[in-house]
């Protein structure tokens, strides 16, 4: 998979994560929960992290943005999978978890696929007549 490629399926992974985000910001269930309202929160900063990279067509900043920060998000989609039921077990918290796990899933998968970036060369030895 070329880095154009998985940009552009990231771009359509993050707009699921961004709906989830969206349920999750209006849901009254959720609104005194500050574990889960972290979710929503954590969705919102992932999305927009990678944004400046995308509008520069910077795409070696906006793939770094996106694994640097994938560890978050996958923090609070595993909260979201074993929370949820605390606040709601009806079909819109199911589905938002399952749909948000999904995404976490779907982008590991695509970085995955991409080449190994390459590893800086050696720094020189040091000059011992320096």
């Amino acid at each position: 998979m070329t880095p154009e490629e998985a940009v552009a399926r990231l771009d359509m992974i993050l707009a699921h994560a961004w709906m989830v985000r969206t349920f999750l910001k209006h849901a009254d269930e959720i609104q005194d929960d500050e574990g889960l309202l972290e979710v929503p929160r954590t969705v919102f900063d992932y999305c927009r992290a990678v944004e400046p990279a995308r509008q520069r067509g910077d795409l070696k900043d906006y793939l770094h943005r996106i694994r640097g920060k994938l560890p978050k998000l996958r923090r609070v989609a595993e909260r979201l999978a074993a929370e949820h039921k605390r606040v709601s077990d009806h079909t819109n918290f199911q589905m938002a978890a399952a749909s948000l796990s999904g995404c976490v899933r779907q982008i590991e998968e695509v970085l995955a696929a991409l080449p190994k970036p390459a590893a800086p060369p050696p720094s020189p030895p040091p000059d011992p007549g320096g």
